[in-house]
């Protein structure tokens, strides 16, 4: 993967950012979003001290990160569940199968 220099602007800064060229979008609009959200911030805070504005967004970026790890791990534990009954009921369904087959081979007298 080669990295190539990207400029950012976020809350009046500018800054250069090695990424790698099929990245470039992405970084691009994380940079709008985190632009984005620092403003929202401050426009509902009152807040001017961009330290403060950058702590509160990351902590709820962070915040955010973590409810969304929370969901992805529950939403696999629930398909992990469901697919062990599922293996469940077409272990029974085989099992059940063999017994009729058996029987139907069995001769008669």
């Amino acid at each position: 993967m080669s990295a190539q220099p990207v400029d950012i602007q976020i809350f009046g800064r500018s800054m250069r950012v090695n990424c790698p060229v099929e990245q470039k979008e992405a970084l691009i609009a994380s940079a709008q979003e985190l632009e984005q959200r620092l403003q929202d911030l401050k426009d509902r805070s009152g807040v001017t001290n961009t330290e403060q504005l950058i702590f509160i967004v990351a902590l709820n970026v962070c915040h955010e990160l973590t409810q969304e790890k929370t969901k992805t791990r529950d939403y696999a534990y629930n398909m992990e569940e469901k697919i062990k009954m599922l293996q469940q009921t077409i272990e029974q369904a085989l099992h059940d199968q063999v017994k009729i087959t058996e029987r139907q081979v069995m001769p008669i007298g």
